[in-house]
């Protein structure tokens, strides 16, 4: 019996009736032979945690536009975060980590520059929309690995495209990391808002602060207990009504003043691809002159893949006049 195996063996004995197991995947795309160390679902982990994609949330927007500072979020550190209380709850419940794990790292790898702000701009532009969850569909099935994509399974791809609030995943890990995702952001939100001195703990509605607690970590810990005693041996993963009720009258607070500068940024950088489907690298112009690909969604998928800094470096290259010196 190989490792693989072994592991397998234990998640049957171990883990909730309502778990999803490795051994049940429905499989990959692409047939390919079994690692004889780890499940499926660890490799798809590992395959994410490795892609050029994870590697480029590290610059990109989470909350604040260019934040000048070392401790507040990225798209990285809110994906970790997402990670983080999935896996806590996953263990809580006895559903499988390494599942929730690879759907949460991968949950938001489409993500645009700019974070949301990003994402409204390409859905306006292009006639075939844009939703971040898709694009990071997308991303593991087709455009890393040089077009190859991962080869992911189905369970942590439906996890992915799914993970928004108005989803509806097929796993109850997929439906552990969709609340993970909002009690993360929520949580991220006030607290580098109350560090940017955008606003203060007490200027939170009372109702908020009464329901979800007077701090960052109180509220991160009423959340996680709530969905873990509200799910505990059932198939559906949820929160109290109280709870969601206070999430839903909680709104994102205004902590993005370059807003409207990184939307006309996206805009211009979107209609001069379109425009010049030639200025695209080599490898995007081939999806759209020699696979088909439309073009605008072409254009979509190179804008998104950039980092914040990039999107800002081509940009001037583009649009800002050279600087010429005098010798």
């Amino acid at each position: 019996m190989t490792i693989r195996e072994q592991i397998e063996q234990m998640q049957a004995e171990t883990l909730s009736e309502f778990a999803t197991l490795d051994q049940n995947s429905k499989g990959r795309d692409v047939e390919e032979p079994q690692c004889d160390i780890r499940p499926v679902f660890q490799r798809d982990r590992d395959r994410i945690l490795h892609s050029k994609a994870f590697r480029r949330l590290k610059n990109k927007t989470q909350v604040f536009l260019d934040p000048q500072g070392d401790h507040y979020r990225t798209r990285m550190s809110h994906t970790l975060e997402v990670s983080q209380n999935a896996r806590t709850i996953a263990k809580a419940l006895r559903m499988n980590e390494d599942l929730v794990e690879a759907i949460a790292l991968g949950h938001d790898l489409g993500h645009t520059p700019f974070g949301h702000c990003g994402e409204r701009v390409l859905n306006k532009m292009s006639p075939e929309g844009f939703i971040h969850a898709e694009q990071s569909v997308r991303v593991v099935e087709k455009l890393e690995q040089e077009g190859r994509g991962l080869n992911l399974t189905w369970e942590v791809r439906d996890g992915m495209r799914n993970h928004r609030t108005g989803g509806h995943p097929a796993t109850p890990e997929g439906q552990i990391v969709r609340l993970a995702d909002k009690i993360a952001y929520i949580n991220s939100d006030v607290d580098d808002a109350i560090r940017g001195k955008i606003m203060s703990e007490e200027s939170l509605p009372k109702e908020i602060r009464n329901t979800l607690g007077t701090s960052v970590k109180a509220r991160l810990d009423r959340l996680i207990h709530d969905v873990i005693i509200n799910s505990a041996n059932s198939p559906e993963i949820h929160m109290s009504a109280e709870i969601s009720q206070a999430m839903t009258v909680y709104t994102n607070p205004t902590a993005k003043g370059e807003e409207i500068k990184a939307s006309r940024m996206i805009e211009e950088l979107y209609r001069y691809y379109v425009e010049n489907s030639n200025a695209l690298p080599d490898r995007y112009r081939g999806m759209y002159m020699d696979e088909g690909e439309p073009l605008e969604r072409v254009v979509c998928d190179y804008i998104s893949g950039m980092t914040d800094s990039f999107a800002c470096k081509k940009f001037n290259e583009i649009f800002i006049p050279i600087s010429w010196e005098e010798y």
